[in-house]
């Protein structure tokens, strides 16, 4: 399962676009739930170490991966036996942090 979530920081940011840019970034939103099958993302270093970016055109979307694991457990009963099977599911949530221009967009 994949959660998005936009800082009230971000959310501000990206009401301050204007409109074509924004649904652009509508557009990177929707990927983003497709994750971990996302291209263009760029994993960031240096004091940003841990964050990553996506882009479209000269804007940008920064934001972060939490990721959660757990263990689903199935019985069934096969041929009069109980057969356990575990699965393990890995939860997404990526908190989008910063949207904005590229200009000064690493500054702060």
């Amino acid at each position: 399962m994949v959660r998005v979530k936009l800082t009230t920081e971000a959310r501000t940011q990206l009401s301050e676009l204007p409109r074509l840019i924004a649904l652009r970034m509508e557009k990177l939103l929707g990927r983003l739930r497709l994750w971990p099958e996302v291209s263009g993302v760029k994993r960031l270093r240096g004091d940003l170490a841990g964050k990553c970016r996506l882009r479209t055109g000269d804007y940008r979307l920064q934001f972060q991966i939490e990721e959660s694991k757990r263990t689903l457990e199935e019985t069934r009963l096969v041929k009069g036996k109980e057969l356990t099977t575990y699965l393990e599911i890995v939860d997404y949530e990526i908190v989008v942090e910063k949207i904005g221009h590229r200009d000064g967009f690493y500054e702060d």
